[in-house]
This record gives structure tokens, C-alpha cells and sequence, in this order.
């Protein structure tokens, strides 16, 4: 594909560089032990969680799970794209970035994207000018008075005025057919069908979006008071999509909690930008508000990455219910060990300006802290559609809760939530439990220095194993190259991500743990084999990791030739064996022999 940077100069590149050194750049690092530790820098924590190791050229957080390459680290803090924090590596050693048929990524799109963030913070700067000077302001400016909001509060969210009018902003700031057209691009300047081009925001206060650098991409604008909402003029209007804006990833307010707060205890998430700003009006600085979507997926990774409690809250009416239960089931697969999710539903007639006005913010608090749990809201709301007094419902209740609970990782709050549910169900669900590795020897760090021991089944072991060590997998290939198709006929879990990092390391013999990692980017398998690189073997010596994952593939190997033997065992006494299977048979018991010859301790 032309413009694309070729693998082998990703991996040549990932070898030359040291992490430490680009994160440290960064971020100031503390040597302890074999690895680095500080805060992290991608969430709020007073104790260090965030850790770089040199020999696996790979950061991980205990805390936020953050994890990857100096890539990763770039692409995360600096909010740099894949071929951006490419180019910056590469530029840091001196080289040039290859791309496939000498294409290079277009310096004018560059250049149009830069000089779109340039026009929105012209445009913010523009709506707060307005807000201050423009003769008809003064009924905004009232606005927010009446809702208690003070300079301060008004300043740090960059509220500002759209005036009435249908040209006040193309006029300001598009004065060339390219600005107008860029206008247009970011959302600002609807065009008609005969050419022209008029505001999208008229007569409106105007709230800014921020992304995570704090740059404009967006806005929400509410429509005044005086104005009486109709079909036309929707109380709230916000930017459509554009090429810096996707409402489904950013957050009203989330900017703004990150400056006000440097520990974030936990996360609220409200209906509108109104009542982000007027909570942060009674210092409850940590509302965010989703724009004009509900909560999604990527909007719960990146609270997760910044608190470990979200607080979802709703009206108490009907569309308040059905909203929650929509997060709720959103949230699901994103509820592993250490989160937790609320929901705090108001009183009827009241928002959450209106409510914390009337009790304070203290009481205001206490209720967020007494809101029903992620697990209490949610059996609550299947026992109120199931009688669980009978059999009848109760079995309705375990149909309807067990794939729901099935979409959580693997952890003790997903056993917790089945062990409820049993409770609940009067019923054993006799959920399957992993098989334990014998003789496994590794811990799992849930914090630098505090490792917990954990049972792995043999292929997590054998791929946790190649991602400490990738080194370890060359004996293994030189010796055994024709059982891989043996292995790949093993039904069981990961075994296929297993052959294909085998396959890679036969080809690559050279990779280090980020730049192998690097070959899952974006993928479900990337963000495995992410946390598996953060699992400590107990053995430090590169030779003792070598049998130790020798004998893991051994034992694989005669899983592989036992399930094998069965089948023409099987076939042997019914005395249906051809005589191709006889020698097959007579050939499976050498190798099981052998197999157990190998697996012996000397």
C-alpha cells in the first residue's frame, strides 16, 4: 500500500530507541529495582502505579492499565496520530520515516488540519470577545447570573455569545473563500444549496469543547431564555462531526476536571453543559456531560483511565430509567476488578443545578455516595421484572442476567455478580473455572512490588513467557518445526494468537517485547497480550526461562498427541482402524514416550 511506513523499519526503529529515555524526557522516572517508576501520567494517583522497563522496552499502569511502546506513549501523552509519533522517534535518532512508494504523508492536509485547530481557537476567542462587548449580550450575561455562575467559573469553561444575526461570524472570520470554507469544514458555517453560507450559531451562549490538550474542536450552544423553543430552534445545539470532532469519543467538561483537579475521586456524568458548569459553580468539579449521544464505550474507557467510580445521573422519570439502563449495559464489559458505577436518580422537576442549589452541595455529595451501585441497580431492576418466589421467575431471571454478566472480564467482582445472581436464582450455574498450569511459576503485579500469585493454563504461560523473553521461542522453532500443525488442532483458548507470535518471532527472531506487541495495535488481542507483558516470571535467568518455556510447549505437544491416541484408541477397539492408522497408533505411542522422556527433571 503506498505512503504506508514498512514494518521492518517500525521494528528496526522500536530496537533502537530506549524507552526510558523517551519517557523519562517526559516524565521523571525513579529507578527501582530492573524498571522505572513515577506517577502515572495519564491518571490521577498519589502512590506510583506507572512503571517502564528497559529490557521489554514497555510501559504499563497498575492503576489505569495504560500500557505499550514508546509509540504507544507518544501517540497517548502528546496526542500525537500512529505516523506522528513515528516521525517524532525517528526524528529523536537522527533518521528518515520510508514510506511504501516514496509516498509521504501530504504536508497539505498537515497544514489544513493545523490550520483548523488555528480557526477554532479563533472562533472561541471570537464567541468570549462577544460575551463581553457585543450590545446584546447583556440578556446572556443576565442568563448566567440568574444561574449563580460567577466570572471565575464562566472564564475557566470559556463561555461565550453567539449574537443574533445570520453573517456575524463569517464576517469575523471569514474573510477568504478558503477560511470560509474551512468554516464550513469544522461546523461552523452552514453552506446552501445556492453557494452562500450563513452561522450555525445565532443568538446562543456558547459553550466550547475541548479535547484533551484543552484544544477547541467544537461547541454546544444554548438557545436564551427569551426565545421559546419550536421545532426550529432546539433548546441545546451542538457541532455536527467534523474532522476534529466525533461526539461518540469527547466529553463536555472532561478537560476542565483534569486542570481543576489533580486527584479525581470519581466521575459524574449529567445531561447537559449547564449543569457541568453550575455544579463546578458549588465546586463539584468533576461533571461531565456526553454531547447530544448516549454514553458509549470509548466515552467509559477514557473516565476509567481517570477515576475508578462513575456516577451516572438521571431524572427519575420514565426516559431517566431507560437512559441508565442503556449505560448500564454499556458498562458491562468494561467492569473489572476496582471500578465502580452508580447511578443517582433526581427527584421529579429537578436537574442538577436546580437540585444542589436547594440541598447544597454537602447533601448533594452524600447522595452521590448513596446512589445504588452498578450491581445493586442492576439486580434491582431484573427481581422488579421476574417474581423471583417462584421457579418460574427465577429462571426468567437467570436467562435474562447470565449472558448480560458473561459480557464482564474475568475477575473477582464478574464471580461476585454470578455468586448474586446463584443467591438470587437459588440455583448452581457451575461456571467453568480456567485449569491451573502445572508447576506455573509467575505472579501477576497488581502493584510494583506486590505480586499475588496466579495459576495460568499453558498457552496464557507460554505467550506471558514470549513476551518477557521473546528469545526464549528459538530453540523451540529450530528443533520442533513440524508441530505446529499438531498444536493448531488443540481447541483451546488463545492457542491461535499463540502460533501466530511463534510464526512472527520464526520470521523476526530479533523483536523486543514492544516491538512484537506493536504487531496488535488497535486489536482485542493487542490489549491481551498488553497485559500479559506486565506479568513477572519469578525466574530471572534467561536460560531457566528457556526450559521453563520448552516444557510448557512439551506439554502442549502431548496434550496434542494424547487427544490424537484417544481418537485411534478409540477406533482400535471398535476395530475400525485402516491400516494408515494402525502405523499412525503404533507411531503416537513412540512419541508420547519420547514426549514423556523429555518432560522428566533431570
Amino acid at each position: 500500500m503506498a505512503g504506508r511506513i514498512p514494518q521492518q523499519f517500525i521494528d528496526d526503529l522500536l530496537n533502537r530507541v530506549d524507552i526510558v529515555e523517551v519517557v523519562d524526557s517526559r516524565v521523571p522516572l525513579k529507578k527501582k529495582g530492573k524498571e522505572y517508576t513515577a506517577c502515572c501520567p495519564f491518571h490521577s494517583e498519589k502512590t506510583p502505579s506507572f512503571t517502564v522497563s528497559q529490557g521489554k522496552q514497555f510501559y504499563h499502569c497498575f492503576g489505569c492499565k495504560a500500557s505499550g511502546s514508546a509509540i504507544g506513549f507518544l501517540m497517548e501523552y502528546e496526542h500525537l496520530s500512529y505516523p506522528e509519533a513515528i516521525e517524532e522517534l525517528a526524528r529523536s535518532q537522527g533518521i528518515d520515516v520510508p514510506y511504501e512508494g516514496g509516498q509521504r504523508p501530504d504536508p497539505a492536509v498537515k497544514k489544513a488540519q493545523t490550520d483548523l485547530y488555528d480557526l477554532m481557537q479563533q472562533t472561541d476567542q471570537y464567541y468570549q470577545q462577544q460575551l463581553r462587548q457585543h450590545a446584546d449580550a447583556q440578556t446572556a450575561v443576565s442568563y448566567l447570573k440568574e444561574r449563580g455562575l460567577s466570572g471565575e467559573v464562566a472564564k475557566d469553561f470559556g463561555i461565550g455569545f453567539a449574537p443574533d444575526g445570520w453573517d456575524n461570524l463569517l464576517k469575523a472570520l471569514g474573510n477568504t473563500p478558503e477560511r470560509e470554507k474551512a468554516l464550513v469544514t469544522a461546523g461552523m458555517l452552514i453552506k446552501k444549496d445556492n453557494g452562500k453560507c450563513y452561522d450555525r450559531f445565532r443568538d446562543r451562549i456558547m459553550f466550547p469543547i475541548r479535547d484533551r490538550r484543552g484544544r477547541c474542536i467544537a461547541f454546544g450552544g444554548r438557545i436564551l431564555p427569551k426565545d421559546q423553543p419550536n421545532d426550529k430552534d432546539a433548546k441545546y445545539l451542538n457541532s455536527p462531526e467534523t474532522p476534529l470532532f466525533h461526539k461518540g469519543r469527547e466529553l463536555y467538561g472532561l478537560y476542565e476536571a483534569r486542570q481543576a483537579l489533580r486527584d479525581i475521586p470519581r466521575l459524574m456524568v449529567v445531561e447537559g453543559y449547564m449543569d457541568v458548569v453550575a455544579l463546578a459553580q458549588f465546586d463539584v468539579r468533576y461533571a461531565v456531560a456526553t454531547l447530544g449521544t448516549a454514553t458509549t464505550a470509548d466515552h467509559l474507557q477514557r473516565l476509567f483511565q481517570l477515576t475508578p467510580e462513575i456516577v451516572f445521573c438521571f431524572d427519575g422519570d420514565r426516559a431517566g430509567r431507560d437512559a441508565a439502563w442503556r449505560a448500564l449495559q454499556v458498562c458491562l464489559p468494561e467492569m473489572r476488578d476496582g471500578r465502580e458505577t452508580r447511578f443517582m436518580f433526581l427527584p421529579d422537576g429537578e436537574d442538577p443545578d436546580s437540585y444542589i442549589r436547594k440541598i447544597g452541595k454537602e447533601a448533594f455529595e452524600q447522595e452521590i455516595k448513596q446512589a445504588q451501585t452498578f450491581s445493586d441497580y442492576l439486580f434491582k431492576q431484573l427481581t422488579d421484572k421476574a417474581d423471583i418466589s417462584g421457579i418460574g421467575g427465577r429462571a426468567k431471571l437467570v436467562e435474562t442476567a447470565r449472558p448480560m454478566l458473561s459480557q464482564m472480564p474475568e475477575g473477582i467482582y464478574r464471580k461476585l455478580m454470578f455468586e448474586q445472581l446463584e443467591k438470587l436464582g437459588r440455583v448452581d450455574l457451575a461456571l467453568p473455572q480456567s485449569k491451573p498450569a502445572a508447576g506455573g511459576r509467575f505472579k501477576t503485579s497488581r502493584q510494583p512490588g506486590k505480586k499475588t500469585a496466579t495459576s495460568m493454563t499453558p498457552v496464557r504461560k507460554a505467550i506471558t513467557l514470549l513476551l518477557n523473553q521473546p528469545g526464549v521461542a528459538q530453540q523451540w522453532l529450530q528443533n520442533e518445526t513440524t508441530d505446529q500443525d499438531e498444536l493448531s488442532k488443540l481447541d483451546l483458548p488463545g492457542m491461535d494468537l499463540l502460533l501466530e507470535v511463534l510464526e512472527i518471532l520464526r520470521i523476526s527472531p530479533d523483536l523486543s517485547t514492544s516491538a512484537l506487541i506493536e504487531r496488535w495495535r488497535e486489536t482485542p488481542s493487542g490489549n491481551h497480550l498488553a497485559q500479559l507483558a506486565s506479568e513477572q516470571p519469578e525466574l530471572d535467568d534467561s536460560a531457566a526461562l528457556e526450559v521453563e518455556f520448552i516444557a510448557v510447549m512439551n506439554a502442549l505437544k502431548k496434550q496434542s498427541i494424547d487427544l490424537r491416541y484417544d481418537d485411534l484408541q478409540a477406533k482400535l477397539d471398535r476395530g475400525s482402524l485402516d491400516e494408515a492408522e494402525m502405523t499412525e497408533y503404533k507411531m503416537l505411542l513412540q512419541q508420547i514416550y519420547v514426549v514423556k522422556s523429555a518432560s522428566k527433571p533431570d
